[in-house]
């Protein structure tokens, strides 16, 4: 006999098959709120700021179980304070909260420690363990569910907007990957780009074969549609030989020169560091293109690497790349940044103290910190796109990985304190 669960997930699939994408998540929470009897459900989507999420299908049900909706598209904004709801993401753990209208449950909706968002449920009863692990498992699905249809809608883009994008704010989030965070057995990444008032041109980027992790952060002259239009081709070129299995030197050396050849601004050019990182070995190749070094935070120690200097992407057609190796060690974070993180006011800010201080969260949270850090300094309006990527190194590549509902809970960030 198929197990409720079994039953429950059934219903969610076909209910968002059933529905039209911009349609999907609603028709998911309603079937789930049905199953289990909640009084309304919400599907809250991480905001693109980092530091809020966005109440999106809010779907109340009457008696009847019929759902009752309250206007079109109506996005609610609830800012991060501490909240149960900032804890379950934090800690990707259930939070449960009990209120005048019931019993709160927060599930984070979580793939690959990408935190997506929460599935909140309001249920009249203390909910059983076995309820909650229904509603865990079931927001695990439901963020397969969004991926899927985000594909087809702007609805959950829109969504995530607390802030209108300009056309170089539009150009340069088309140059981003599609998840901020990535978990797997060996590795943990993050990457975050703090974008300035006049955006900046900084990317970051990444891409995981079977034993290799190439990564890359860069960051374009200048500012403004400009500077998005070099750095679409800075990243459009690394892309396209990455993905044809080019070395680093020869991704470099391809990138420079379709920049000095189609650069719509003369003397345009990319600063950047490549990675490439053998999971079975932790062998980490790096290729810094007049860019700022990266960090190695190994022991509770922060030193910058020193690589081979080679020109910027684009500065001179002729120039050759070169590249170091490191080898990787079990805890060791590597912090790869742009010179937004280290410019003008924010000249001022301890970096190596503050990834001491943040050494035991999250990549996730931690790459969140440290752009808090910086506009704490710097802010509130950046005179240049702050961007990092941060890395840390578990070894046992072969190993399976260790999660539960889409996220390793041994590798989260702890609560924060009351």
């Amino acid at each position: 006999m198929q197990s409720r669960q079994g039953l429950v997930l059934a219903g969610v699939l076909d209910a968002a098959e059933a529905a039209s994408p911009v349609e999907a998540v609603e028709a998911v929470t309603r079937e789930v709120g049905l199953a289990l009897g909640a009084s309304a459900v919400s599907f809250l989507i991480a905001d693109l700021s980092g530091r809020a999420l966005v109440r999106l299908a809010y779907v109340p049900f009457d008696d009847a179980g019929r759902s009752r909706r309250y206007g079109d598209e109506v996005a609610t904004v609830l800012p991060f304070d501490r909240s149960p709801a900032e804890q379950a993401l934090r800690t990707q753990t259930v939070q449960v909260d009990v209120g005048s209208d019931g019993w709160t449950v927060l599930a984070p909706v979580t793939e690959r420690g990408e935190a997506i968002g929460l599935l909140e449920m309001v249920l009249p009863e203390e909910p059983t363990a076995q309820a909650l692990g229904e509603i865990t498992r079931t927001a695990h699905a439901l963020a397969f569910v969004v991926i899927a249809n985000r594909r087809h809608t702007d609805l959950f883009e829109w969504g995530q907007r607390t802030t209108p994008f300009t056309l170089s704010a539009e150009i340069q989030r088309r140059l981003l990957p599609g998840a901020f965070t990535c978990e797997a057995s060996a590795f943990t990444l993050s990457g975050w780009l703090e974008p300035a008032a006049s955006i900046g041109g900084d990317t970051f980027d990444y891409s995981l074969s079977r034993d290799v992790l190439h990564f890359s952060v860069t960051d374009a002259m200048g500012h403004g549609v400009a500077s998005a239009l070099t750095a679409t081709l800075g990243v459009g070129s690394l892309r396209n030989t990455r993905r044809r299995g080019a070395s680093l030197a020869e991704q470099a050396d391809v990138a420079n020169t379709a920049i000095a050849e189609h650069a719509n601004v003369r003397g345009s050019y990319v600063t950047a560091v490549l990675g490439r990182l053998d999971l079975r070995t932790g062998v980490c190749a790096l290729l810094n293109a007049g860019h700022v070094p990266p960090l190695l935070v190994r022991d509770g120690q922060t030193e910058p690497l020193r690589l081979p200097g080679n020109f910027p992407l684009g500065m001179f057609t002729e120039a050759g790349y070169l590249h170091e190796e490191i080898t990787l060690r079990p805890g060791d974070r590597l912090v790869v940044v742009t010179d937004g993180m280290l410019e003008r006011n924010a000249a001022n800010l301890d970096l190596p103290a503050v990834l001491r201080s943040i050494g035991d969260l999250h990549p996730r949270e931690a790459a969140r910190a440290l752009a808090d850090a910086v506009l704490e300094v710097g802010g509130p309006t950046l005179a240049d796109d702050a961007t990092l990527l941060i890395v840390d190194w578990h070894g046992g590549h072969q190993e399976g990985r260790r999660s539960s509902a889409g996220a390793d809970v041994d590798r989260a960030s702890t609560a924060l304190p009351d």
